[in-house]
């Protein structure tokens, strides 16, 4: 990873009086760039990202952006000016121009003098490519220009750390693309961290990627990593539709010619005719899930191996039979 714009540390978030703990003592360097934020429901996603944007006090431990503590009273103004967020549900003002929100949350983001808010709504509508649909009433909006739109706010303040949470859940192919593509231009000075539970979208845009289980940190590196936690654990078998499907974490049902194919992930070959492939980024995530260990499959793989060799070798005549 580059050198770390966001430090984070012993962070700790408890609720009910400090009998749950939704985030548990968590260490955590991101870097500029795209940082994907991967985790099942119930992790402490959310709650990871309500504190990033300071609208949640944990209870102990710092985040530091750009050097400046966000759980520090005095601090947390600055980081907080210095944050953008785009929530999975914004609200909008549907009888508003998109020209007219965006000056009016300029404003709510202090950004005062006149001609500055003008050059500046202008400039984040050009970005997500709206200005020449600036003048139209949000209500006549797509829901891919309504994301960009809540892009846009988020970055009217020009921020070191943007957090964009579920982006592209419910746009259409193309609309994903051009959001996946706009991120990615976003991020070159700054970071960005894209929570979601579409893989394939930190696959595209992500370099590095941050899953949280449990409350705490289960795996953070480069994407490419991940997916390695799962090499020599992924395998494809085909069973008869009337088969029950294997008791085994399943990455992929698919319809086939002969059968269902499934795409499962174990440690070892679930059936004799299971053939191994190759392991992608969400083989890794249901592998890390599932605390799946890569050696068991080694050593199972090599005992295969090893019984193949020995089927395949000729077998010697007892002399002493003879």
């Amino acid at each position: 990873m580059t050198a770390p714009n966001v430090t984070i540390t012993g962070l700790t978030v408890t609720f009910r009086r400090g009998q749950v703990r939704a985030l548990d003592g968590v260490n955590l360097r991101l870097p500029t760039g795209m940082v994907g934020l991967l985790g099942p429901n119930g992790a402490g996603k959310t709650t990871f990202m309500r504190v990033l944007t300071g609208v949640l006090q944990p209870a102990s431990g710092t985040v530091s952006v750009d050097g400046t503590d966000l759980t520090s009273r005095a601090q947390r103004r600055e980081v907080k000016a210095a944050t953008g967020y785009l929530p999975q549900e914004l609200g909008l003002y549907p009888d508003l121009t998109a020209r007219q929100f965006l000056d009016y949350m300029a404003l709510l983001k202090g950004i005062t003098d006149k001609r500055a808010r003008r050059d500046r709504v202008h400039e984040v509508l050009r970005l997500v490519a709206l200005d020449d649909v600036a003048r139209r009433k949000l209500k006549t909006y797509s829901g891919g220009m309504k994301r960009r739109v809540g892009i846009a706010q988020a970055i009217l303040n020009d921020p070191r750390l943007l957090i964009v949470d579920e982006p592209t859940v419910g746009l259409d192919p193309e609309e994903r693309l051009r959001f996946r593509s706009l991120l990615a231009t976003l991020s070159g000075d700054r970071t960005v961290l894209l929570s979601t539970h579409i893989v394939d979208d930190i696959v595209q845009t992500c370099p590095n990627v941050v899953v949280i289980e449990h409350g705490g940190i289960a795996f953070e590196g480069a994407i490419g990593e991940l997916a390695a936690r799962a090499e020599g654990m992924v395998w494809q078998l085909t069973q008869p539709a009337t088969t029950p499907p294997p008791d085994l974490p399943t990455v992929t049902i698919s319809p086939g010619i002969s059968g269902t194919v499934y795409r499962v992930v174990s440690s070892s070959a679930p059936t004799p005719d299971a053939e191994s492939v190759s392991a992608t980024v969400e083989d890794g995530y249901i592998a890390l899930m599932h605390a799946i260990d890569s050696t068991v499959s080694e050593r199972s793989q090599r005992t295969q191996r090893s019984e193949r060799s020995e089927r395949s070798e000729p077998s010697t005549p007892d002399v002493h039979a003879i």
